[in-house]
């Protein structure tokens, strides 16, 4: 859960973006990264392993306002997509305070996605939280590519709970902002029901 810096009067957050291998986790923060101003943003940090790459950077949105008095910084984080890395997965999972699922809109990747949201019900579970009770939004990526599933589709299948969704082509930028908006503000809506 979120952090409170007391000397610097800020509230810090953490993002998670988790999903399958290859889904468009690390396009969508480097597309953020890339367009956040260099006055608002720390470093991009990535640890890469042999088949995947797990990202993570840290920003003060100013426009956002204050909550009390305190400035939120958002950190933003993507998990591993492989199945092999789940001990990472479950480490970068710990203190989250919001989640973006973004799934692979390609038929063929269906199945993966299924899994994906389940190991992320598990992993939450498993450190006491609830998907249904931690602030999250779905983005359905990939959405200029041939042979994809419908948004409705993609509803039935990864969103039974029909949280905030967004399609979203992230290698240019389609939805990625509303994504990030979406889950930040409900974020801030939780950290204002319980205050620092």
């Amino acid at each position: 859960m979120s952090f409170i810096n007391y000397m610097a009067r800020e509230i810090n957050c953490k993002i998670v973006y988790y999903g399958p291998g290859l889904c468009g986790k690390t396009t969508n923060l480097q597309y953020i990264y890339e367009r956040t101003n260099p006055e608002a943003k720390g470093k991009m940090i990535s640890l890469a392993t042999e088949t995947d790459r797990t990202l993570f950077f840290d920003f003060l949105p100013l426009a956002l306002g204050e909550i009390r008095g305190f400035k939120t910084r958002f950190h933003l984080y993507t998990v591993p997509g492989q199945v092999f890395y789940d001990a990472s997965r479950k480490l970068i999972l710990k203190g989250v305070d919001g989640v973006v699922f973004v799934a692979d809109s390609q038929i063929g990747r269906i199945e993966a996605n299924q899994e994906s949201v389940e190991n992320l019900r598990t992993n939450l579970a498993e450190q006491g939280y609830s998907l249904d009770k931690v602030p999250y939004v779905m983005q359905y990526n990939k959405r200029d590519l041939p042979e994809i599933a419908t948004p409705e589709e993609l509803r039935e299948l990864l969103n039974p709970t029909k949280v905030p969704e967004y399609e979203a082509v992230a290698r240019t930028g389609v939805g990625v902002f509303d994504t990030l908006k979406a889950v930040a503000k409900l974020v801030l809506t939780e950290l204002k029901k319980g205050g620092p």
